[in-house]
Parts: structure tokens; C-alpha cells; sequence
């Protein structure tokens, strides 16, 4: 039987695993953004809400997961390195990816959103003067465009503000993190897994999200923040307790089934029509869509966890490869989907087809820089590519938080 405590030498490859599944899961969310009704950089001509449902699936979770493993593998680093060197080390992994992607991958997803929204007609070359100068003129009313901006890269901005919180938290603490890990990790038993998370990302949303709309701005997203920092820090301070993912697998198929439930209600709350008639219902009902979205949200990590840790507790060549691929990929991949979009249009395929094309093209030619990135040293660090090209397992020795 394992023991309740991770020692040194355990290997988590199974939040592998999980990090390079919801990285993908996040591809094909932005190839679906193209063609949902909801705002997004460039949008196909045929729009349409039949896809949000399935949207839906993984709006509550993805991010969240992403945040908690991330947060476990940053647990994992300040076991090895001071904090200080945590956060200098940490610093310069994300910040030199950030900026590189806010000065080159990302400006394209800009050019080409105030080509479709504006009708801005100007060169690329011109348009770069006006957004690395910060210009403030591409408008829809009181809509404008922010420039420079992180785009989808907001992620690695608030994983970098997030490193450098955790890293005073643990100098503050020193020992007593440990023993704070430990303690929270005891609490979370039974069924008290999902209630007592549920209830501090719930209570925070309930409170925070009418006041606080997400606007991925970093300084003024406290709700995001709520919801975002506490997964980041729960997955630090879960990272020394490796009994808690033993306590995931048995809940597994529970959770599975109260998210897909959650997911059910959330598609009819949203699918209810706005009018003068609905709104006293569905104002009396938005705390409730929110602690619905919470535990949809909250569950469907527990199962992503619980069946990864039964199902993925694997090594193999291609975990090593995706492991050393999908932060490179999740750089590139936005960026591509709005360009290759764009220019795909003249050719009028059906949705279904360019949907296809979208993802084959946007995987593999991310694939593709990733393979001549990791050939490339200078290029390793503008990339987020780890030593050797890439990654080892997220374990106690050696993880990665990217």
C-alpha cells in the first residue's frame, strides 16, 4: 500500500498526463471560440450557438486544473530550491516567454482582429508602430483594443504572479508550510473533498463575480483571482500529500457523474431566453448558477484526477515528448488558429471541414516550430523549453510549473 506522505522519489506522471490533456482540450476550445455566437479575436461566417453546450464541458475546469497542477509543481520545486531561488528561477521561466509572446507570437491575433472588427486596412509593419507605441484608437463604441496585450497568454502572466505570491507565502511560513500542508490535506476526507473546496471557490464567486467581471487584466480580475490563486495554492500546499490523489481516484466516477449533472443545469440556465418575463426568475437563480458552475467545475477536476492517477500513473517516450512539447505548443497555438482562420476564408469550406483543418494545421505546425525551437538553443528560453529540450516528470525532484 502506498504511504500516505510523497517521498522524495515519487513520480506524479500521471498530472503529466492531465497537463498535456488539458492543454489540448484548450486547442480545440479556441478553434470552437471561432465559431460560437460569444466575442473572440476573428469569427467565422458561420457563427452559430449549436456548439456552446459542448463549449461548456470544459469552461467550469480546464483553467482551474491547469492552475491546481501547476500549483503542485511549484509545491514540488520549493522542496528543492530556497525560495528565493524558487522565485528567481521562476521568474525568468515565464517573464522571457511572456514578453516574447506579447512583442512576436501574439500581435498577429491583434492585426487581425481590428482588420475584422475595424476595418483597419493598414500593413502589418504599420500596425506593429501603433501597438508597440500602445495605441488607443481601435474601437467599437466603448470597445477598445488594449495595446500591447498578453491575449491567451494571460495564463503565464498570472502563473508568474502567482509563483512570486507562493514563493513569500513559503519564506513567510518556512516550516509551518509543511505542517500547514498536512493539515488542510487532513480535512479533505470524504465527501468534505468536494464540500469544503466548493465552498470557499463558491462563497468567492458569489461574492466577487457580479463586482468583479473576468477581464484577464491582472490588477482588477479579482474574481478570476479568487478562483484561479486558490486552485494554484491548494495544488502547492496538495503537493505534499500524496495521499489526497488516492482519495481523488476512489471519488472518481462520484464526481464524474455531479459534474456532468452540473453541466446539464448550467445548459438549460444559460439556454433560458432574457426577456422581461425571465429576468425576476433568472436573477433570483444567478447566485445559484454560480455555485452550480463552482461544483461543476470543482468535481470535474477531482475526476480528471482521479481517473489520471488510476489510468495514467505511466511513463513512456511520448509523455517525455508532449511534456517537453505543450507549453511551446500552448505559446504558438492561438495565435495560429486566428491567422491560418483569417486566410482560410476565401476558400469557403464548410464548418465542419475548416474546423478539421483548423486543429490538423494549427497541432502540427506548432509541433513543427517545436521541433526546430528544441534544435535551436537561443530559442529554448523564448519558448519555455527546459533544459535537455524539455521537461521531466512532475515530481518532487525536478518538476515543472509551466
Amino acid at each position: 500500500m502506498l504511504p500516505n506522505r510523497a517521498d522524495a522519489g515519487d513520480r506524479l506522471y500521471f498530472l503529466d498526463w492531465v497537463r498535456i490533456i488539458a492543454f489540448f482540450v484548450l486547442i480545440a476550445y479556441h478553434v470552437g471560440m471561432y465559431y460560437v455566437s460569444w466575442d473572440w479575436h476573428v469569427k467565422s461566417a458561420a457563427t452559430s450557438s449549436a456548439l456552446e453546450p459542448f463549449m461548456l464541458l470544459s469552461s467550469p475546469w480546464r483553467l482551474g486544473l491547469l492552475f491546481l497542477v501547476s500549483g503542485v509543481a511549484s509545491g514540488f520545486m520549493l522542496t528543492r530550491l530556497s525560495a528565493r531561488r524558487f522565485m528567481g528561477q521562476r521568474s525568468v521561466r515565464l517573464l522571457v516567454p511572456l514578453l516574447f509572446g506579447m512583442f512576436v507570437i501574439v500581435p498577429p491575433q491583434a492585426y487581425y482582429e481590428v482588420v475584422e472588427k475595424v476595418a483597419y486596412s493598414g500593413g502589418y509593419l504599420e500596425f506593429m508602430r501603433l501597438y508597440v507605441g500602445g495605441y488607443p484608437g481601435f474601437c467599437r463604441g466603448d470597445d477598445c483594443l488594449i495595446m500591447p496585450t498578453w491575449n491567451h497568454l494571460w495564463f503565464v502572466a498570472y502563473l508568474l504572479a502567482y509563483t512570486l505570491v507562493l514563493g513569500v507565502i513559503a519564506l513567510a511560513l518556512g516550516p509551518r508550510f509543511d505542517a500547514l500542508a498536512h493539515r488542510i490535506a487532513g480535512l479533505l476526507t470524504g465527501w468534505k473533498l468536494v464540500l469544503l473546496p466548493l465552498a470557499v471557490l463558491g462563497l468567492a464567486k458569489v461574492l466577487l463575480q457580479s463586482r468583479f467581471p473576468t477581464t484577464h487584466a491582472l490588477v482588477d480580475d479579482w474574481n478570476n483571482h479568487a478562483y484561479s490563486f486558490t486552485l494554484f495554492l491548494l495544488g502547492a500546499l496538495l503537493s505534499r500529500e500524496r495521499g489526497i490523489w488516492q482519495r481523488m481516484d476512489a471519488m472518481r466516477w462520484s464526481a464524474l457523474g455531479i459534474a456532468l449533472t452540473s453541466w446539464a443545469m448550467l445548459v438549460i440556465c444559460f439556454a433560458l431566453p432574457e426577456t422581461p418575463a425571465m429576468r425576476p426568475v433568472l436573477d433570483a437563480w444567478w447566485n445559484g448558477q454560480r455555485l452550480v458552475y463552482t461544483l461543476c467545475g470543482w468535481c470535474a477536476i477531482i475526476a480528471a484526477c482521479g481517473f489520471a492517477h488510476r489510468h495514467l500513473q505511466v511513463d513512456s517516450p511520448k509523455r517525455r515528448y508532449l511534456t517537453q512539447a505543450v507549453f511551446p505548443v500552448y505559446i504558438l497555438h492561438q495565435s495560429l488558429i486566428v491567422v491560418i482562420a483569417h486566410n482560410i476564408k476565401p476558400a469557403r469550406l464548410t464548418p465542419m471541414t475548416e474546423g478539421l483543418v483548423l486543429a490538423v494545421l494549427t497541432l502540427f505546425i506548432s509541433l513543427g516550430v517545436f521541433e526546430l525551437a528544441r534544435r535551436c538553443r537561443p530559442l529554448h528560453l523564448l519558448l519555455g523549453i527546459g533544459k535537455n529540450g524539455g521537461a521531466p516528470a512532475l515530481r518532487r525532484h525536478g518538476a515543472m510549473a509551466a
